[in-house]
Formats: C-alpha cells, structure tokens, sequence
C-alpha cells in the first residue's frame, strides 16, 4: 500500500461524492437512484482490500453527510462497513472474476438501503420501508449500468493488490 494509490482512492471518493450529493441525488428513474458513491467505494475495495475500502467508506460517507447537513455519520457508519466487508470479499475470492464487480454492486446496494433503514429506525427517526422497495431494483439496476465504466477506470488508476500482499498462511498461537 502505497500512499499515492491512498491519495488516488481519496481523489476518486471525493470526485464520487461530490458528484452523487449535486448531479446524482436529482436523478430518480422509476422510483430508484443511482448511488455512485457506493460504486465507486465497491471498484476501490474490491481492487484495495478491506482497509482502503473502511477507510474509503468512512471519508466518502462524511464527505456525505457534511454535504447533505445529515445527521453526522450515519452514512459514515454504513459506508465503513460496506467498505470493509466487500474489502475482505475481494481479498479472500477471485477479484478478477467478471462478475465479481457486478455481483458486488448488486449485493451491497440492497444491504446499504437495508443498513440506512435500520439505522434510521433504531435512531427513532420516521423509516418508512415502502419507497425503499419500491425503489430498490431500479436503483440496482442503475448501479450496475454503472458498474462497468466506475470499475474500469478505478482498475485503470489503482494497480489490484496481489495474492502475495495478503496473509497465505493462518498461524496458531499457543
């Protein structure tokens, strides 16, 4: 881990985020939103790992939340762990798998509007979970028309780690 390829990962989750709070918040299809913001943060931690990835999470979600004057990090929370959880996906499987992107998109997408829901609720904030379901294929729909081009050019700017950069072996202590 280099830090030019941190600071490439941060320009590109600044450029995402600012991007998805002026352009992308105002563009609704059939009920859903392209988020991309997230699909940037899923090409950055599929090809970085779980660090890049909670750490990409938790700046693009406060770069988010300051943008939007929303409750201070709630997207921060949702991002990390997002994040990280689909860092560890792709360390642990085959990043270069086509369908790992696409797949990624698709799963995170439906667990990042489950995760803001919840947390809305659990802050006793009003979650009403109708327009999220109704909205929620034709957002995973614009998040994989996405996919492509974020994930090619995000390849394009941060070299994939190697096997050889993680852990091979698992030793016991004791």
């Amino acid at each position: 881990m280099t830090g030019v390829d941190g600071l490439k990962a941060a320009v590109l989750l600044f450029v995402a985020a600012i991007l998805q709070v002026s352009i992308f918040t105002q563009a609704r299809v059939l009920g859903g939103e392209p988020d991309l913001l997230l699909v940037t943060l899923v090409a950055v931690a599929l090809l970085r790992g779980a660090l890049f990835g909670s750490a990409g999470g938790f700046f693009g979600g406060l770069l988010v939340d300051t943008a939007t004057l929303a409750k201070l990090g709630l997207t921060s929370l949702v991002l990390t762990i997002a994040g990280y959880w689909i860092g560890r996906y792709g360390e642990t499987t085959g990043r270069d798998r086509a369908h790992a992107p696409f797949l990624s998109v698709a799963v995170i997408t439906i667990l990042y509007s489950l995760a803001v829901l919840i947390v809305h609720f659990v802050l006793g904030e009003p979650a009403p979970a109708g327009p999220l379901f109704r909205g929620l294929l034709p957002s995973i729909a614009l998040n994989l028309i996405l996919t492509a081009p974020i994930y090619w050019l995000v390849r394009r700017l941060l070299r994939p780690l190697d096997h050889t950069d993680y852990a091979t072996e698992v030793h016991l202590l004791g």
